[in-house]
């Protein structure tokens, strides 16, 4: 009896557990089907039968089609067809029913019945609820029942059960195979993702020449409703529902009439971009028919194209654009052009009132805050209320503007235009993904706490190959109070799952996580040979090596996949990892060629060659993606330009780098080269000196001998001190060789020394010096100076003050070096700055008293913020802390004159950098960083002292030692 009670609790509290249990987001690891029977389950396929389905025919056209779809997705997994009943008074053991609420009769029937409970459905938006039912009707015995709130709402019930069932929403669109079933169980329960957080949630395709456009030219001729049948499909899949479509050269309405039909039988809200007024295309204005794309000079003309643009619209659910922008996604005019710009406005509202029979407002309306006309806005436009103000990042993922956080309400509400791809300065960005989705989430989290939540869209490009971010974008807009910095990088580990199976799961998603971090350091189009040093920090070659780190084990899990898997693994990881990581090593290569050659190296002719060999392996890796993989499917879409920018924009042709060829004479000659110099001996005039030796951060360094000749030589080195250790004293040169030199600080003089070895060959002798610096490390806490340096990442804080329900967030993986922070709640807003305000303190040490510059390294965030300035605060130890305005420079987007340089900068090199200078004394102290504006991003800092050495790179040296010791940690 005991054991009766105990095994019956357990299944009321499972079952108790269910019913509570709701889902928020499409990547979800808490399945309700699972692959064995249990109590109470429903089973879809199980001993060779699988459930028939039943869809009342009156129900959305829309809804049916879907129902088709989830049949197809049943026999893809089972190899079973479902059967599709025509009614309910067929007998009939096991069956799916599928209906709307107010829109089916059968379930309209079942809720008259009792049977399912309408009340946490009507009035929902796009809600569904999945569920098991007992004799839903005399003839059949039981049902898994899907109700949808509205047309959506019964879509992504069906879309949701297919996903569980194994189908990726990449199935098409990236090759992601099905793994078969032969047992599927749905648990009791009601099973829901409720209702979306961000009303309206979708993609723009853009950008879309020549990659998309020639694939769609090859496969459907055009632009037209099969191609979009695939995206329609996609967009509800990821449980989006919103689309801009291609618009560069293309027509939706008027390439195929279908297109529009498609889109309403689907249930997908239409919008046009942020310069396509009233439903109508750009690339339908025709000048000789229309005349000029002016209000000023031919209203009529512009009157007479939106109509159209409305009249075709009809009754089809549609975001409809506002607003006018110049011919060419240019600004209308020179200067602010407000009150043309509201009696533009006013019109527009006129015909859409108009056609419709309805007033204005009863049409739902979005006007962007695009580029220059956010200026509009911000000085005084006047935009309707009920219109949805459509903020924007400024194209690079960083927010320009957002709702003040004590802003009057909106019936129209704000929505985002966010980028993942882009066609402008400083550079387009459109190859590859290079979107880390922690920028994503962070910048997306301060849009939906600043009340930024009825319209999120993304400029995707092409949709291929940005599909990991696409499904985070949309996942995060489904329920933004989900994801968050503490789980974030499950999503890495959840979506290689879904996609991939769990057995390489980890390393899967360890591979995206970095791809997409180092290919967001810099993007790709701004890379050159120049862009990482060749002797400071052993930048350049650490680079490579950390691209080839992932080639590797990407190759690795390659070699493992089943191959079903491998056309998928190529297109989703392997390609982009392959051709990022050749790429940077093509750059890398060529500023090594160039390099040798200034210094004669017999090795110069070889990294010529090299970097024809890797140019070359960049076309093969995409003819591979083009020609071969999944036979051909994807011919095109890697067609992008991506080597050889120069300016903004693409090359129209990928350029090899410049590269070098020398005469190399016969006979040897020695050189060598060291870290830290550009310099070669034995031509050079100065003294070859290596940086300096820190008994702090164990340091090691190197130098390269080098052969100017073409026959071998010998060479040996020496040195009078047993504490500098030498890789090797002696050996053959054919054409190059490393040396590391390292200190063995055990055995190393205490204090400042200084010190040699010498390198001699084939009748050369060439000092290099060395200086050491084995400070005994008593009393010293913090992070230690370095060749007058100090370098932290800003997670490694030494203590945190987080007052009242402030919380400073680690958010790992955010930016370019291993973590971001950022101060929480959002909607605490500003904080009064006193010694008392939330902070981190950093302890730190000092050899000498001076003047130290601290610089803090800041995701480049905008200030979204009408609000004079965007502030932190700094002081170090107990004192006063001083407020620093990280926004102090002019505004960066007056878009009638030019993008001031730093704006450019920032985020070209994706980083903001903020000096501050101090006087210190010698010894320890306490950097204090303080909150005052929310939305600011730590991610480093480096302070310099007055003796600083710090070398010219693009990533910065490495972490400084940290001494904990005697200290509270």
């Amino acid at each position: 009896m005991n054991n009766i009670i105990k095994k019956y609790s357990f299944y009321t509290l499972l079952t108790v557990l269910i019913l509570t249990v709701q889902r928020n987001y499409a990547i979800n690891p808490n399945k309700y089907v699972i692959n064995s029977i249990t109590t109470g389950s429903f089973p879809i396929v199980s001993k060779g039968k699988v459930a028939s389905i039943l869809v009342s025919d009156n129900d959305f056209a829309g809804v049916l089609r879907v129902a088709g779809h989830l049949e197809n997705d049943l026999y893809n997994v089972t190899n079973l067809h479902a059967k599709r009943l025509d009614n309910n008074n067929q007998e009939t053991e096991n069956v799916i029913i599928i209906g709307t609420l107010g829109h089916s009769a059968i379930i309209d029937q079942l809720v008259k019945d009792g049977k399912i409970n309408a009340a946490g459905l009507t009035g929902k938006w796009e809600k569904f609820s999945t569920q098991i039912v007992e004799n839903p009707t005399k003839n059949i015995k039981r049902a898994l029942v899907i109700t949808g709130s509205d047309k959506r709402g019964t879509i992504y019930g069906m879309y949701d059960l297919s996903n569980q069932i194994g189908i990726s929403p990449w199935y098409f669109w990236a090759d992601v195979p099905v793994k078969k079933q032969s047992e599927l169980h749905v648990l009791p329960g009601i099973h829901t993702l409720g209702e979306p957080k961000v009303k309206y949630r979708g993609i723009f395709i853009n950008d879309e020449a020549p990659a998309l456009t020639g694939w769609v030219r090859e496969n459907y001729g055009k632009f037209n409703a099969k191609f979009y049948d695939k995206v329609f499909e996609l967009i509800l899949r990821l449980k989006g529902n919103y689309l801009w479509p291609a618009m560069w050269n293309e027509k939706f309405y008027a390439d195929d009439p279908q297109n529009g039909i498609l889109a309403d039988e689907y249930g997908i809200v239409m919008g046009t971009s942020h310069h396509e007024p009233l439903a109508k295309a750009h690339g339908e204005w025709n000048k000789a028919v229309n005349g000029e794309w002016d209000f000023n000079k031919n209203p009529e003309g512009l009157k007479k194209f939106w109509t159209d643009g409305m009249q075709r619209m009809g009754t089809k659910e549609t975001l409809v654009t506002i607003g006018m922008r110049g011919d060419g996604d240019e600004p209308m005019t020179e200067g602010t052009a407000i009150e043309l710009l509201e009696k533009i406005v006013k019109t527009q509202r006129e015909i859409i009132s108009n056609v419709t029979q309805k007033p204005a407002d009863k049409t739902p309306q979005i006007w962007a805050l695009y580029k220059e006309v956010q200026e509009y806005y911000d000085k005084g436009m006047q935009v309707p209320d009920d219109v949805t103000l459509l903020l924007c990042d400024d194209n690079w993922g960083n927010l320009r503007k957002l709702p003040e956080l004590n802003a009057k309400p909106r019936q129209g509400g704000f929505g985002i235009y966010y980028h993942f791809d882009y066609v402008g300065g400083p550079r387009n960005y459109k190859w590859i993904n290079t979107n880390q989705i922690e920028r994503t989430w962070e910048q997306m989290h301060l849009a939906y706490e600043h009340g930024a939540n009825k319209v999120w869209i993304v400029n995707v490009g092409d949709i291929k190959p940005v599909e990991f971010p696409i499904e985070f974008f949309l996942d995060y807009a489904w329920n933004p109070e989900y994801w968050n910095a503490t789980n974030l990088q499950d999503y890495y580990i959840q979506w290689a799952s879904a996609n991939f199976g769990e057995q390489n799961a980890n390393d899967i998603a360890t591979i995206l996580k970095m791809y997409t971090k180092y290919n967001s350091n810099r993007k790709p189009e701004l890379l050159n040979a120049s862009t990482y040093s060749l002797v400071n920090y052993k930048e350049a070659e650490n680079v490579v090596a950390s691209y080839n780190e992932l080639v590797q084990k990407a190759q690795e899990i390659n070699a493992k996949l089943s191959p079903e898997y491998k056309d998928a693994f190529y297109q989703l990881v392997l390609y982009p990892v392959l051709a990022s990581a050749n790429l940077n090593e093509l750059y890398v290569t060529a500023a090594k060629n160039n390099w040798y050659a200034s210094q004669g190296r017999s090795a110069t002719n070889q990294y010529a060659e090299k970097v024809k060999t890797l140019f070359d392996k960049d076309a093969e890796l995409s003819n591979y993606y083009h020609k071969t993989m999944a036979n051909g499917k994807w011919n095109h879409m890697m067609s992008q330009t991506h080597i050889g920018y120069t300016n903004w924009q693409e090359p129209r042709t990928n350029i090899i780098p410049e590269t070098k060829t020398i005469t190399i004479p016969e006979k040897a000659e020695m050189g060598i080269a060291i870290e830290g110099s550009t310099q070669w001996w034995p031509y050079s005039s100065e003294v070859a000196v290596l940086p300096e030796f820190n008994a702090f951060s164990n340091s090691i360094s190197y130098v390269d001998i080098f052969n100017r000749g073409s026959k071998s030589f010998n060479y040996t080195i020496s040195t009078k001190s047993n504490w500098i250790k030498i890789s090797k004293t002696k050996g053959t040169i054919d054409q190059q060789e490393r040396i590391v030199v390292t200190i063995n600080w055990e055995k190393a003089p205490k204090g400042i020394q200084t010190s040699e070895i010498i390198i001699s060959g084939i009748g050369e002798k060439i000092p290099v010096k060395i200086t050491t610096n084995n400070r005994s490390k008593e009393g010293i806490k913090g992070f230690v100076a370095n060749d007058g340096y100090i370098v932290i990442n800003a997670e490694n804080f030494s203590d945190k003050s987080e007052l009242e329900d402030f919380k400073w967030e680690v958010v790992e993986n955010l930016g370019k070096s291993t973590a971001g922070v950022i101060s929480l709640p959002i909607q605490k807003g500003r904080v009064a700055l006193t010694e008392n305000s939330p902070k981190l303190s950093y302890k730190v040490n000092f050899q000498k008293a001076g003047k130290v510059k601290v610089k803090l390294y800041f995701s480049p965030t905008i200030n979204y913020s009408t609000r004079e300035g965007f502030y932190y605060g700094l002081s170090f130890d107990n004192e006063k802390p001083s407020q620093i305005n990280y926004a102090s420079e002019p505004n960066i987007f007056d878009y009638n004159g030019k993008v001031p340089k730093f704006w450019d900068k920032n985020v070209s090199d994706n980083i903001k950098v903020i000096t501050t200078e101090f006087d210190v004394q010698e010894g320890n102290h306490i950097l204090n960083y303080f909150r005052i504006d929310e939305g600011l991003v730590l991610q480093k800092i480096i302070i310099e002292t007055e003796e600083s050495n710090l070398k010219q790179s693009y990533l910065g040296p490495p972490q400084s030692l940290n001494i904990k010791n005697n200290s509270k940690y």
